[in-house]
């Protein structure tokens, strides 16, 4: 082997080396890429809804009157002020961000936590429930729970007495139809008695 094809090799190795390490050099870029954006993204989502809200809350409370547009504004610049340049705030981020003050918003409404009239948000307040409160209302609930066993039970009682005296109308209409019963039916005065069979006698 001549020193000229020695040298030929050796550049063709070196080269071959370089193009390898620049294919790992910009995968280690585009993975670090990728990992960034998945960083910025998981800031972008803060936690999700729950933390959302909870932002928003601590917005409202503090403001008791305001408009969506300025919680969400403040926000939007919290978020953005939190990150780099490199990550910075696009417009799909602030959309995003705008949405869900906007879902949080509306749970937050539902839970009646606060008020909107308008375009103007007002804070009523989180709910402030005490142990005397849940036992007045443990209380209110069995007090419930026993009167609906007694309307039950009368029910019940009603329902029995309206078979029975159907029962009673059958027996006297298939009396009536054999003859065996008087046409004119009970005389006054007539004692009516009810009386409870506890089993078969027959």
């Amino acid at each position: 082997m001549s020193c000229g094809n020695v040298s030929t090799d050796c550049q063709s190795n070196h080269g071959t080396k370089n193009m390898a390490s620049h294919h790992e050099n910009a995968s280690s870029l585009n993975e670090g890429s990728i990992a960034a954006k998945k960083k910025r993204e998981s800031r972008l989502k803060g936690g999700g809804l729950r933390q959302f809200s909870n932002i928003v809350c601590q917005k409202l409370e503090s403001k008791v009157r305001t408009t969506y547009n300025e919680v969400a504004d403040e926000i939007v610049a919290e978020f953005s002020g939190a990150r780099d340049d490199a990550a910075a705030s696009s417009e799909s981020d602030e959309k995003n961000i705008r949405r869900r003050v906007y879902d949080a918003l509306n749970v937050l409404l539902a839970l009646d936590i606060i008020a909107g009239d308008k375009k103007e948000i007002h804070w009523k307040g989180l709910p402030n429930t005490h142990i005397k409160d849940l036992e007045e209302i443990k209380a209110l609930r069995l007090r419930l729970v026993k009167k609906i066993g007694k309307k039950v039970a009368y029910l019940k009682g009603l329902e029995e007495k309206i078979v029975g005296l159907q029962d009673l109308l059958t027996r006297n209409c298939r009396l009536l139809k054999c003859g065996s019963a008087s046409p004119e039916g009970f005389s006054l005065p007539f004692i009516l008695v009810q009386i409870y069979i506890l089993g078969d006698r027959n």
